[in-house]
C-alpha cells in the first residue's frame, strides 16, 4: 500500500508498504528505517523546536522524531536497529543573518538523532529547492525527486 504523511503528520508501515512525502521545502523528512524487521517510519516536519507547545506530534522536528521512533518500538522495532535518512530543509525563507527555518530544521534533527544514538546514513538536504520522496519499506531506499534533479536514492 501507498501512504502519503502531509505536513506535521508521521507513519509507521511495515512490508511491502511506501511512504510518500511531497513538497518538502523547508520541511524536513526525518525517515527511519528498522534494518531488522523491515518497517519504516516517515515524519514531515514543519519546524525545528516546539519550545513545550503542545501540538500535533508531527509538527516539530524535536517531538516528531520521538513520537516516530516510539510508534516503531511499539510495533516491534529495536532503536538499536533502526537507521535514518533525511531530505529537505532547503532555504527557502532568507532571513539576513539568521539561519533558516530548513537550516534550523535539519540542525535540530541532527542533534536529537545523535543524543539517541540513532545513525543518520544518508541526506539531501539543503539546497534552494524543494523535493519530494517516495520511501520503499521493503529495501529501505528513499527516492528523491526535485525539480533540478531527476531522481536521486538513497
Amino acid at each position: 500500500m501507498r501512504y502519503t504523511v502531509q505536513i506535521a503528520e508521521l507513519k509507521v508501515v511495515n512490508l511491502p508498504d511506501i511512504i510518500l512525502c511531497l513538497g518538502l521545502g523547508s520541511c524536513l523528512a526525518v525517515c527511519l528505517y528498522d534494518t531488522v524487521r523491515k518497517s519504516a517510519g516517515v515524519v514531515h516536519a514543519l519546524l525545528p523546536s516546539s519550545n513545550g507547545m503542545s501540538s500535533e506530534p508531527g509538527k516539530f522536528v524535536d517531538r516528531a522524531i520521538n513520537r516516530l521512533l516510539e510508534d516503531m518500538r511499539n510495533s516491534g522495532s529495536r532503536a538499536s536497529d533502526v537507521v535514518t535518512k533525511l531530505v529537505g530543509g532547503a532555504n527557502i525563507f532568507h532571513f539576513v543573518n539568521s539561519p533558516t527555518i530548513g537550516e534550523r530544521n535539519i540542525e535540530s534533527a541532527k542533534r536529537l538523532l545523535t543524543r539517541l544514538g540513532i545513525p543518520i546514513v544518508a541526506e539531501d538536504v539543503g539546497g534552494n529547492y524543494g523535493r519530494s520522496i517516495e520511501f520503499f519499506s521493503t529495501t529501505g531506499e528513499v527516492f528523491v525527486k526535485s525539480g533540478l534533479r531527476m531522481l536521486k536514492v538513497l
